[in-house]
């Protein structure tokens, strides 16, 4: 008999050390992994860089992001107009593309928390006189561009008096203006600015108009039923607003005093 229970005692323990044994070599958890889709034709937030790849402050964020979040990303880069459409079906699940937060699009969309706030900047022609508004521009019914279904181009729309000239990119409207083909362009201030620094050519034939003709913050766009993603990227940003990395990245990328740093 005390043979037997000595047997049992040794079957035991092996077999607990066994069990342990399996624990301990359980893998990792795995990260999930989305696709981030993200226009890559606004300069400094996002372009193609001469080494032909995706680069820019919204670039840099998402990395950031998703580290934070324990996600693994692909990063597709996607013209304007097929952002939103690739959302809602399913073929990407996040859209970091510089999207202003508006009632509109909250209506189809998530939003995540802001990451910073721009606005709509006016550049026009120097020969454009005695123009320092929009309004003046409405009166001289002045023909102005916009990089179409942006929250720039909406905001023309409240001026009845003005032409509105869509463009698929705005640097094609920039391009215009220093052609003269129209009076004035509305843009993000952070792309206005970056295009008014760096071409002499634009900045010697235009201005700006004041500073920043309107406020938005800028969020990641998710779909509304997925809450828990959203929670992750929420999650993210407010660390990542806290510690001072989306700060650093604004200095780095010199967006300038049209674009803040909001509070987490």
């Amino acid at each position: 008999m005390k043979a037997f229970y000595s047997n049992f005692k040794i079957l035991l323990i092996a077999s607990l050390i066994l069990v342990s044994g399996c624990e301990q070599n359980t893998e990792p958890q795995t990260k999930s992994k989305v696709v981030v889709a993200i226009d890559a034709t606004f300069i400094p937030m996002s372009f193609m860089n001469t080494e032909n790849q995706l680069d820019g402050f919204e670039v840099d964020l998402i990395k950031e992001v998703a580290q934070e979040a324990n996600l693994e990303y692909e990063l597709v880069n996607v013209e304007w107009g097929g952002l939103f459409g690739g959302l809602i079906t399913g073929k990407f699940d996040l859209v970091i593309s510089s999207v202003g937060i508006i009632e509109e699009r909250k209506k189809r969309m998530a939003f995540s928390i802001p990451y910073i706030q721009s606005g709509a900047a006016v550049l026009v022609r120097n020969n454009m006189t005695d123009i320092e508004s929009l309004e003046d521009l409405e009166k001289q019914n002045a023909t102005v561009g916009a990089q179409i279904n942006t929250t720039s181009h909406y905001f023309l729309e409240n001026f009845s008096g003005i032409n509105i000239k869509t463009f698929e990119k705005f640097g094609h409207a920039v391009i215009d203006l220093a052609n003269k083909g129209v009076d004035a362009v509305v843009g993000d201030s952070v792309q206005a600015n970056y295009y008014f620094r760096n071409n002499k050519d634009l900045a010697d034939q235009a201005r700006f108009v004041g500073s920043r003709m309107t406020s938005e913050f800028y969020g990641i766009v998710l779909r509304k039923e997925d809450k828990k993603l959203k929670n992750k990227i929420d999650v993210s940003l407010t660390r990542l607003l806290k510690n001072g990395t989306i700060s650093r990245l604004h200095q780095k990328w010199e967006l300038g005093e049209f674009a803040t740093v909001p509070n987490p």
